[in-house]
């Protein structure tokens, strides 16, 4: 367990791919440990109360204990999303915080309709910008972040594909240690550290979102794990470009 300090030094941009190297080979906990040591009080971490979040939290917290923890409530949330919120933020001791858009759904919807049915790439972005990447543009802000980590994994989509552990975005650094770890490996820390799944997951989720716009995995259609959200016409939500 590490008990954060202010960053001793912040590495600047041209170092990213010489400080990506030398962490290329080494354990998500490692480079967790790092990132802590590194950034100090300056590090959050991100929790979509997702299909295998738990992971990430425990790991996490098992390491830096009091990190803030994001979570982006968009109001459109599964039910059983939030009772997953609500058993892991015990379960863990997490100091969750919570961030949603200025703007209520009701009001979204009386201004812009409901934008999961236009069936319209620009009115899914539109959502996504009001509802998901505002508020974690201002959480990032109102919690001095400078370091920001978070459970991609290189399997999911093709832009994650393209990611290194440690990236740059925006003003923040974005440190991923599970960006190549495997279904199976993830299954793998769940079963050793008695951790669930998303209650989803039973149904046949492997990816969850918000409840119009994430629906279960047909093992008899040619798709991707992501294309089960957002109507298949995109796979990322914003929050990670």
């Amino acid at each position: 367990m590490i008990d954060p300090i202010y960053p001793p030094f912040a590495p600047t941009t041209p170092h990213l791919t010489s400080i990506d190297s030398q962490l290329l080979q080494t354990s998500p906990v490692a480079l967790i440990e790092w990132a802590a040591e590194t950034f100090g009080h300056g590090l959050v971490m991100s929790t979509s109360f997702g299909i295998d979040s738990a992971v990430m939290l425990h790991m996490v917290t098992s390491i830096i204990p009091h990190i803030p923890v994001i979570w982006i409530d968009t109001g459109y949330l599964p039910p059983e999303t939030y009772a997953f919120a609500q058993q892991l933020t015990t379960q863990l001791n997490l100091n969750l915080q919570v961030y949603q858009s200025r703007l209520s759904p009701a009001r979204m919807e009386a201004q812009y309709g409901k934008l999961w049915e236009q069936k319209d790439l620009e009115a899914l972005n539109l959502y996504d910008r009001l509802r998901k990447v505002e508020p974690m543009q201002r959480a990032l802000k109102e919690l001095k972040a400078t370091a920001w980590l978070a459970g991609l994994r290189s399997h999911q989509t093709e832009h994650r594909r393209t990611l290194s552990r440690i990236e740059r975005q925006e003003e923040q650094y974005k440190i991923l240690p599970l960006l190549h770890w495997h279904s199976r490996d993830i299954y793998q820390y769940l079963t050793a550290n008695q951790l669930p799944y998303h209650p989803l997951f039973e149904r046949g989720y492997v990816t969850v979102g918000d409840w119009h716009s994430s629906r279960p995995f047909d093992c008899g259609q040619d798709l991707s794990a992501r294309d089960t959200r957002f109507q298949g016409l995109k796979q990322e939500c914003g929050l990670h470009l």
